[in-house]
């Protein structure tokens, strides 16, 4: 498995594989915001504003998150530590049949290296505080739940990892 920087070519990939994990949360958890389907031309802007990243396998794409500068508006910062050049994480899928096989591990130890590179001083995201949420998961791979909020009726948990980055 290779994990690295999307490229516009991979955009429909990408979105399929986003639908999936989106259509598996749902079956198992019922209709929410994780039930949100996105579209080729979706991700081809975020590969012209963000760095998209992509795992493959042989060829198929079996993961993706994506970090920008631009806050999402479900983030409120007052909850994360005062710095000034923050990433944050969206979008983040594992292709259903890929889960639980350390795929999201390395798409977030990727995520670090992009974030140093940057640099960036931390890597901010939010994750549903509900049974389809990945709270667990993010703590596992050392984020640090720094709050939460209910934001128009949907419960969100706030993490953040500081890169060290100078």
């Amino acid at each position: 498995m290779q994990t690295s920087l999307a490229i516009p070519e991979e955009a429909a990939a990408i979105a399929a594989m986003r639908v999936a994990a989106a259509d598996r949360l749902t079956k198992e958890f019922g209709d929410g915001h994780w039930s949100a389907h996105t579209n080729e031309a979706a991700v081809l802007r975020d590969l012209k504003t963000s760095r998209v990243l992509a795992s493959r396998d042989r060829g198929r794409i079996v993961g993706t998150l994506t970090l920008q500068t631009k806050k999402p508006w479900a983030i409120d910062v007052s909850f994360f530590t005062p710095c000034e050049k923050p990433l944050y994480l969206i979008n983040m899928a594992v292709a259903p049949d890929r889960q639980r096989s350390g795929i999201g591990r390395a798409l977030l130890d990727e995520a670090m290296i992009v974030a140093r590179s940057v640099p960036a001083d931390s890597i901010r995201l939010d994750a549903y505080d509900l049974p389809a949420g990945a709270g667990d998961f993010y703590r596992k791979c050392g984020y640090r739940n720094v709050g939460g909020k209910l934001f128009r009726g949907v419960p969100l948990l706030y993490f953040e990892l500081m890169t060290g980055a100078e």
